[in-house]
């Protein structure tokens, strides 16, 4: 499973910038600060992906959704972030949905277009 705790640690460039967007400019925060900011929330993350993994049980889902993060979060009293995750997951779902627009009509155009250019070449054989 996981060889060594550390592992199990949030990437420190990744919490390097969120400190650094969360932070006014020409704060800084010592490399001890960081660590222990990434371990909370390294314990955080696990901590709400297990309580889901048991709700999600409860539930006889073996997959947890979206809405079951959100309902652990309420039963364990971070409700306040709910608001505010839902409209960022919204947003996520929305440039995921684009991304997948913009490829399907790229494929589409790329189809039209060797189908096109084949009849061509049939013709002017």
């Amino acid at each position: 499973m996981v060889e060594r705790i550390e592992d199990l640690n949030l990437p420190n460039a990744v919490i390097a910038r969120l400190i650094k967007e969360a932070l006014p400019d020409g704060a800084s925060v010592s490399k001890e600060a960081r660590a222990a900011i990434a371990r909370a929330a390294s314990v955080f993350a696990i901590f709400v992906t297990s309580s889901s993994t048991a709700l999600a049980h409860k539930q006889n889902h073996k997959t947890i959704t979206a809405k079951d993060i959100m309902q652990t979060l309420t039963e364990l009293d971070f409700g306040s972030f709910v608001p505010s995750l839902s409209q960022d997951l919204e947003v996520y779902r929305k440039v995921v949905k684009d991304k997948k627009d913009i490829k399907a009509s790229k494929k589409d155009a790329a189809d039209a277009s060797a189908s096109g250019s084949g009849a061509a070449t049939e013709e002017a054989t």
